[in-house]
């Protein structure tokens, strides 16, 4: 029962997501700015793959903060947030949304990245399987954390600003650690190298879904 209702709000994200554009268009139009901004920053030099390899998870995180943050926004516009707390089980919609989330920073990512890849020539990933995993796997990290976070911001007056502050301290880790594995795509490193890395970045995962699991409850019905 809660797979099903949970994939219905997740159908239900992207229709209305789709229907409005809000966050799409929005996340597509600081990806196209920020990246020419890098690309006219660089200019004729030739940064480090340690510079670009920040810069390209800066841009991410950046990326997420501004479409992540009105996951749980509509609703409280909208005045549906009390239907839902009525006719839907909390954890329901908590997966329902993390679905959402997931996939539209994944898809994001993907396209920031093969976008990095093509303009950015300084950029040359050596080993992929380390540089997509990476991708995958900050993406779930990001999602886990940001939709939690959505939840809890979504009644505040200041949501824009309280997002980012609430979201950097938490997913520091997490980008520090995206940024080593894909320092180590960039020199050729083998795949066993990587997975010190990628295991911080499950275990960061598995942590923010269990954690926003203990407390969703309380927080979306309060």
């Amino acid at each position: 029962m809660i797979a099903l209702t949970s994939y219905h709000i997740f159908v239900k994200e992207f229709v209305s997501e789709f229907r409005t554009r809000y966050a799409l268009n929005a996340l597509l139009m600081f990806v196209v700015t920020t990246l020419s901004i890098i690309l006219f920053s660089i200019g004729q030099e030739s940064p480090s793959s340690d510079v670009l390899s920040g810069t390209l998870w800066i841009v991410i995180f950046f990326s997420a903060m501004s479409g992540l943050s009105r996951t749980f926004v509509a609703e409280e516009e909208r005045g549906t947030s009390l239907t839902l707390r009525l006719l839907v089980n909390a954890n329901a919609v908590y997966i329902g949304k993390l679905l959402y989330n997931f996939a539209l920073i994944l898809v994001l990512s993907l396209i920031i990245a093969v976008a990095y890849l093509l303009f950015i020539n300084e950029f040359g990933v050596k080993t992929y399987e380390i540089f997509w995993l990476t991708i995958l796997l900050g993406s779930a990290g990001l999602a886990s954390a940001s939709t939690i976070l959505a939840a809890i911001i979504a009644k505040a007056n200041t949501k824009g600003t309280l997002f980012p502050v609430l979201a950097f301290p938490i997913l520091l880790p997490l980008l520090l650690t995206c940024i080593n594995a894909t320092k180590l795509a960039t020199e050729g490193a083998f795949l066993a190298e990587a997975m010190q890395e990628f295991q911080i970045l499950i275990s960061f995962t598995v942590v923010m879904i269990a954690t926003s699991f203990l407390v969703f409850d309380f927080v979306w019905k309060d």
